[in-house]
């Protein structure tokens, strides 16, 4: 969904310059990303927005290439040893917000459920959640940091295997996690452990995708302007097309902004 939310912004802003907008998945698949580029740069499509696979070692040969022959493309997220156009938010920012909200709500037991290992988010996200303990009185303790990653399935069998190894007095007051997609998963396997939210524990997502308002607990969330990073990408997109010489390297980071629903309580 927040994907798709930003395909809609790069479509207008393409649509009102005389642009058509292809949408293709890759699926999390590597191998199709890669076949994607390929396409793309080959059969007289004049540019590309990607938001790349980083999990796992996936290589990024394909995106090399597509520097090696100047063809325009914008990354939606960092990629380690990979000068290109990005537009991104400030992770670190965004959830060292999230955090300080929880410490001045009283909460002292707090954990990050992480991403992806290899995604550039998942380590932003996790550095911004150390910082918010070193500007406070409370410690970090990197047992903190509960890797379940992203994909539905998965963060619910590892949200139940957290719960199951541990005593309710050892439960956190809260749980961040690395997106909404991720705590729709953690709120369904709350629920099947008869765990409650707000009431025991509070849940923070990270996105604020369209749906995260009629959960089954409106979400406390970090608003990413999605249609936003879509019309910034497609502005740099189209005037790489555009331009007759190779262009500087730009790098746009968007801010966010804190909503507070249901899923998260002040603690007395």
């Amino acid at each position: 969904p927040f994907y798709t939310a930003i395909a809609a912004g790069v479509k207008d802003y393409a649509n009102s310059k005389g642009y058509s907008v292809i949408v293709s998945s890759s699926d999390d698949d590597h191998r199709c990303e890669k076949q994607l580029s390929h396409l793309f740069s080959a059969k007289d499509i004049k540019g590309t927005i990607i938001a790349p696979i980083v999990q796992g070692t996936a290589e990024i040969e394909h995106l090399f290439k597509l520097k090696m022959i100047n063809y325009p493309f914008v990354l939606l997220e960092d990629v380690r040893g990979i000068q290109a156009n990005v537009v991104a938010v400030d992770n670190i920012k965004a959830i060292k917000r999230a955090v300080k909200y929880l410490i001045s709500s009283g909460h002292s037991r707090i954990v990050h459920f992480a991403g992806p290992p290899q995604s550039s988010h998942t380590q932003e996200r996790i550095e911004g959640f150390r910082y918010a303990f070193s500007e406070s009185t409370l410690a970090f303790n990197p047992e903190m940091i509960v890797s379940i990653g992203s994909h539905y399935e998965e963060c619910m069998e590892k949200t139940r295997e957290y719960f199951k190894n541990r005593n309710g007095q050892d439960y956190p007051t809260a749980i961040v996690c690395f997106n909404d997609h991720q705590a729709l998963a953690v709120i369904m396997a709350l629920k099947e452990l008869n765990i409650r939210v707000p009431e025991d524990i509070s849940i923070i997502g990270n996105d604020d995708i369209y749906y995260a308002k009629i959960y089954p607990v409106p979400l406390t969330t970090i608003r990413a302007p999605q249609d936003e990073i879509g019309r910034r990408a497609a502005e740099i997109l189209i005037r790489n097309i555009e331009s007759s010489t190779l262009l500087p390297v730009e790098r746009v980071v968007l801010d966010t902004e804190f909503v507070i629903r249901q899923s998260s309580r002040v603690l007395n």
